[in-house]
C-alpha cells in the first residue's frame, strides 16, 4: 500500500509540474499579446498623405516612459511642401502618461533634410540649387492605444538648420502631423 501511496504523489507531484509550466508559459504569452506592452509602432502620417507626400514613422520603445524612432519623409506632388524633397528624421520621446509609452509627449529630434531652393535672391535665373542640411530640433505631441493595438498620434515640432543657413532662405525646419499606426 505505501508503493502506491509513493506512486500517486509522484504521479500527482508530476501533473502539477507540468500544469505550473503551461500556466507560467501562458501567462507568458499573454503578456506578449497585451498592445500596450508591445516594443514597435510603425505609423503613418496622413496629413501629409493629403498634402502630397508620404511620412512612414517607426518607433521602438526603449521602456514604459521612452522610446527612440527614425521618419522618413519624401514628397510625390511637384509642387513641393516649402520646396522639401526629402528628410531622414531619428528622434527621443520621453512620456508622461498613465499608458505604457502613452499620452503626452516631448521629443528631441535631428533631421537631414534636403531642398530646392533659390539661393541668389537678385539674379533669379529659375535654375533651381539644392540644399542639403541637418537640422536640430523639439516638439511635442500626444500618443493613443487601443486595446487592439492601433495607435493614434498627433504630434508637431520645429527645428533649425546648422550649416548652409546662411546659403538660404530655408533657416527652420517643421515637423507636424496626424498619424495612424499599428503596436506589435
Amino acid at each position: 500500500m505505501n508503493q502506491r501511496i509513493i506512486k500517486m504523489k509522484k504521479s500527482l507531484f508530476t501533473l502539477l509540474m507540468f500544469g505550473l509550466v503551461y500556466s507560467i508559459n501562458a501567462q507568458d504569452q499573454s503578456l506578449d499579446t497585451d498592445p500596450y506592452l508591445g516594443k514597435h509602432d510603425i505609423k503613418l502620417n496622413a496629413i501629409m498623405l493629403i498634402i502630397g507626400a508620404v511620412e512612414v514613422n517607426y518607433e521602438y520603445l526603449l521602456n514604459e516612459e521612452s522610446g527612440v524612432g527614425i521618419s522618413a519623409f519624401i514628397t510625390y506632388d511637384d509642387e513641393r511642401i516649402n520646396d522639401v524633397e526629402y528628410y531622414i528624421s531619428p528622434y527621443y520621446r520621453y512620456y508622461f502618461g498613465k499608458k505604457y509609452a502613452g499620452g503626452f509627449f516631448l521629443e528631441g529630434f535631428g533631421m537631414y533634410n534636403r531642398t530646392d531652393r533659390d539661393i541668389d535672391f537678385l539674379f533669379r535665373d529659375d535654375e533651381e540649387n539644392v540644399v542639403n542640411d541637418f537640422a536640430l530640433g523639439l516638439g511635442l505631441g500626444a500618443k493613443w492605444l487601443t486595446k487592439s493595438g492601433f495607435v493614434g498620434e498627433i504630434n508637431y515640432g520645429i527645428g533649425r538648420n546648422l550649416f548652409n543657413s546662411k546659403d538660404s532662405d530655408f533657416n527652420f525646419v517643421a515637423k507636424f502631423g496626424i498619424s495612424l499606426g499599428y503596436r506589435f
